[in-house]
């Protein structure tokens, strides 16, 4: 499965470096000089970063196989991409990425079953896509009170939603 590390947005001069927004917790890892980035759609990369730096709290890169101001164009709205298998599992147990959450069966804290998680948003608070059998998707706030269970290796967590909330 293919995680979402940055987007490339508008180029910046005429030299072909371009904004990236940023969307890892580590970006000097996955953009290091010399690194090749997997793109989507794929027909675009790989990439090699040839170049980054920060400019007002923006991250400005160039790459080896882009050469000017309309090759950058060319790349806005490109995704960056990482398969998940190299992202190392986080040492915080009430911690986890986007991948491990999704395609996780939910049930209540009664042994109900829910649906499923299909995404998980990130809109100030962290918000898990529930899709549920013949109604419509569920949103549920992925804080500890309301999801007091991961169950990774049985593949499914547990939800204590309040009343309403499905």
């Amino acid at each position: 499965m293919q995680l979402v590390v940055g987007r490339i947005g508008r180029p910046h001069g005429v030299r072909g470096e371009v904004t990236v927004e940023v969307l890892t917790d580590d970006p000097e890892l996955r953009f290091a000089v010399g690194a090749s980035v997997t793109t989507d759609p794929a027909d675009r990369g790989p990439l090699v970063v040839e170049g980054r730096r920060w400019h007002k709290g923006i991250l400005l890169m160039s790459f080896a196989e882009v050469f000017g101001r309309d090759a950058a164009e060319e790349l806005r709205g490109t995704m960056l991409v990482i398969d998940s298998a190299d992202v190392a599992p986080s040492e915080d147990p009430d911690e986890f990425h986007d991948h491990q959450l999704i395609g996780l069966a939910v049930e209540t804290v009664s042994g109900e079953p829910v649906g499923e998680v299909t995404d998980v948003l990130h809109h100030g608070q962290d918000l898990l896509v529930v899709r549920r059998r013949g109604q419509d998707e569920a949103l549920i706030p992925f804080v500890k009170p309301l999801v007091p269970e991961v169950d990774l290796e049985g593949g499914r967590l547990v939800v204590d939603p309040p009343e309403g909330l499905l």
